[in-house]
C-alpha cells in the first residue's frame, strides 16, 4: 500500500496540463514555453523555429472551429499520417519501432519508451527532428515549412513570427501601444460597418482616429512591415504583420517615417508615419476628407483572412496608455 503522505505529495506536484494553464500567470506560461523550446532546440534547429510553429498553431486554434484546441504548454498537433506513417494500420501508434518502420515522424522525446502525440516533450522532439533534416538557414526552414503545410501564406506568417522571436530572444511580447500619442488632440468612435461610397458601395473595415496633420502614428504591436506604398483607397498606407496572425493596416498617411522599410521589424510605439488625408484617387491625391488615421485589423486562420473590429482593442490600449502616464 502506498503511504498516505506519498499520495498527498503526488497530488501537490502533479497538475493536469489544462488546470496548470488556467492557474498560471501569463508570465509563468511564457517561462514554461521558453523552457520547453530551449530543451529541444539543437545546433541545427534554433528555439525560435520551434516557437514560431507552436505560436502559429496556437493562433489558428483560437479562431478555427474545425481544429481542436490543445490546452497544454505546446499547441502543435500532428496528423495521424505524419506521426504514425502513411500506411501504418495503427492511426495513433505510440511504439517508436513501428512508427519508424512505416515512415512516421513520431519520436520518444522523454525516454519513456513511448512516442505519444499528446506529450509535449515527444511533440517538440519530433518537430525538431523533422526540421533538422532540412538544415540551419531560414531558406531551409522555409522549405521545411512548405513541405509540412503546403501553403505560401502560412509559411510567410511562421517566418515572420520566427524572425521577431529571434530579434527579441523571447516569446513574452504581449506589449501593445495606442496608435497616436495619448496627449495629442485626437478623437475616435466605433465606425465599424459604416457605409462608404467612394469607389463603389462598401463597408468600413476599421476605426477612424481623427487628429491634426503631422500627428505621429505609432505601431500598436510587434511585427514585420509587409506593405508600404500607395493604395487608391487608403492613400499612403503601411501594413504590419504580427505574431498573432494579425495584419495591422494604417491608412491615409501624410508621410512616412523614412527609416521604416518593408521587411523591417517594428515594436509597439515605433513611429511609422504621420497623419494625413491621402487617398481616394491616383497617387498623391489628398484633402478629400479631414485628416485622420484609418486603422484596420485582419486575422489569418491558416485558410482565409478577414477584417474584425479594432475598436475594442483601441479602447483597451488607450486606457492602458493613460494609466501608465
Amino acid at each position: 500500500m502506498i503511504p498516505l503522505y506519498c499520495v498527498l505529495l503526488w497530488g501537490l506536484f502533479y497538475i493536469t496540463p489544462s488546470y496548470a494553464q488556467e492557474t498560471l500567470s501569463q508570465e509563468e506560461i511564457y517561462e514554461q514555453r521558453m523552457t520547453h523550446y530551449y530543451q529541444f532546440e539543437n545546433v541545427i534547429v534554433p528555439w525560435y523555429f520551434l516557437a514560431a510553429i507552436d505560436q502559429y498553431e496556437r493562433n489558428i486554434q483560437a479562431v478555427r472551429k474545425d481544429i481542436p484546441k490543445r490546452d497544454s504548454v505546446v499547441a502543435i498537433q500532428f496528423s495521424d499520417e505524419f506521426w504514425s506513417g502513411p500506411f501504418n494500420p495503427i492511426g495513433q501508434d505510440t511504439t517508436p519501432s513501428t512508427i519508424s518502420y512505416f515512415g512516421g515522424f513520431g519520436l520518444d522525446g522523454n525516454n519513456d519508451g513511448i512516442a505519444n502525440a499528446q506529450d509535449d516533450a515527444d511533440i517538440l522532439f519530433s518537430m525538431a527532428s523533422y526540421l533538422s533534416k532540412f538544415g540551419t538557414s531560414y531558406d531551409e526552414f522555409k522549405l521545411a515549412l512548405w513541405q509540412y503545410y503546403y501553403d505560401e501564406k502560412t509559411v510567410s506568417q511562421i517566418l515572420i513570427i520566427a524572425k521577431i522571436y529571434e530579434k527579441y530572444n523571447t516569446v513574452a511580447l504581449q506589449k501593445r501601444a495606442f496608435p497616436v500619442p495619448i496627449r495629442s488632440n485626437y478623437s475616435y468612435r466605433s465606425t465599424w460597418g459604416a457605409n462608404r461610397g467612394w469607389g463603389g458601395r462598401r463597408s468600413h473595415e476599421g476605426t477612424d482616429l481623427f487628429a491634426g496633420y503631422g500627428t505621429p502614428i505609432h505601431s500598436t504591436s510587434y511585427g514585420v512591415v509587409e506593405v508600404k506604398g500607395w493604395n487608391e483607397f487608403g492613400g499612403w498606407r503601411i501594413g504590419i504583420r504580427d505574431i498573432q496572425n494579425t495584419y495591422h493596416y494604417y491608412a491615409h498617411l501624410g508621410s512616412y517615417n523614412e527609416d521604416v522599410a518593408i521587411g523591417d521589424i517594428v515594436e509597439p510605439g515605433d513611429i511609422l508615419g504621420y497623419v494625413g488625408s491621402s487617398g481616394y484617387g491616383k497617387e498623391g491625391t489628398s484633402g478629400k476628407f479631414p485628416p485622420h488615421l484609418h486603422y484596420g485589423m485582419y486575422k489569418y486562420d491558416g485558410r482565409n483572412e478577414w477584417a474584425f473590429d479594432p475598436y475594442p482593442s483601441l479602447l483597451i490600449w488607450e486606457r492602458n496608455a493613460r494609466s501608465s502616464k
